[in-house]
């Protein structure tokens, strides 16, 4: 399996419209997500990323999770990736979806571990083992703050095995972990938070499965550019403009924070459908200030 999932792709936040008829009041607005698919490949992006949890995959209809897909597909129109989240709680449920995805046209897939169950290692193991068959490569995702499943260097070797899986996105925020994984397994290890880009790329990290380039696109790629061409110096001063809004991407709001950005430039980013409710005005005032000092600093 050779197909690189590398570069700014962008996991996409995705608009809402009201509907009464829709789940909570609120229907996918399918028509400003392309708009916004387009808007973020023609300022640079490499890739989306739809369904994944800045997509609210999981408050979607199984309809409207699979049109996401497609619509990204269509949108992208063959400019770059579309590595499509596959998230479920048992492998049977995540294999699916992968099918699906593939038939739409992803060029790859994400993938959590079982996202409800403490699953052991030779769990996590047949997982993604499972997922594979659908053929596509494969994105494995190491969040343990959401699933309670640690991959961890050796067992994120025994996954590698699998010859699909060609890169993880490593969102546990501990840099330490990136040249372990490359001791134990070629990878491709791939920021999976906006807030460690610097030093993951620093290290050797290739792409950045990313959150504020949904506000920030053309300065992203800006940023990955520099970075990977070991231009510290300008990558640095280029970052700390964005570091204080990009540590919301780490944050239990980060798809709130990231709608509420959005709006601030312009874009439209929206409301979300529950779980998650309004931010409160103090975080609300507290985004608003970081990403206006972004803004001006970018400006300047």
């Amino acid at each position: 399996m050779t197909t690189a999932l590398r570069g700014v792709v962008v996991a996409t936040a995705l608009p809402y419209k009201e509907d009464p008829s829709a789940p909570a009041g609120l229907a996918v607005d399918f028509d400003r997500y392309a708009e916004h698919v387009d808007w973020l490949m023609s300022n640079g992006c490499h890739g989306v990323g739809p369904n994944g949890s800045l997509g609210e995959y999981s408050s979607l209809t199984d309809e409207e999770r699979r049109r996401v897909v497609q619509v990204a597909v269509e949108a992208v129109g063959g400019r770059g990736t579309v590595i499509a989240g596959v998230h479920g709680p048992g492998w049977h449920q995540a294999k699916k979806w992968a099918e699906i995805a593939g038939e739409d046209g992803a060029t790859g897939v994400l993938a959590l571990p079982p996202t409800m169950y403490r699953a052991s290692n030779s769990q996590v193991v047949e997982h993604y083992t499972k997922i594979a068959e659908a053929g596509l490569p494969m994105m494995i995702y190491n969040n343990p703050f959401d699933t309670k499943v640690d991959l961890v260097p050796d067992l994120v070797a025994e996954i590698a095995r699998i010859p699909q899986v060609v890169a993880i996105k490593e969102f546990t925020g501990d840099v330490r972990r990136l040249f372990e994984i490359r001791e134990k397994c070629e990878i491709d290890v791939v920021a999976g938070a906006d807030d460690v880009l610097f030093e993951l790329m620093a290290d050797g990290a290739v792409g950045w499965f990313a959150g504020f380039p949904n506000v920030f696109p053309a300065e992203s790629r800006r940023l990955y550019d520099l970075m990977l061409d070991g231009k510290f110096l300008e990558a640095r001063e280029l970052y700390q403009h964005l570091v204080a809004v990009f540590r919301w991407d780490s944050r239990t709001e980060f798809v709130q924070a990231i709608k509420l950005s959005m709006d601030l430039i312009g874009r439209y980013g929206g409301p979300c459908r529950p779980p998650r409710g309004p931010l409160t005005p103090e975080h609300r005032a507290q985004i608003e200030a970081e990403t206006k000092r972004a803004v001006e600093a970018l400006a300047g």
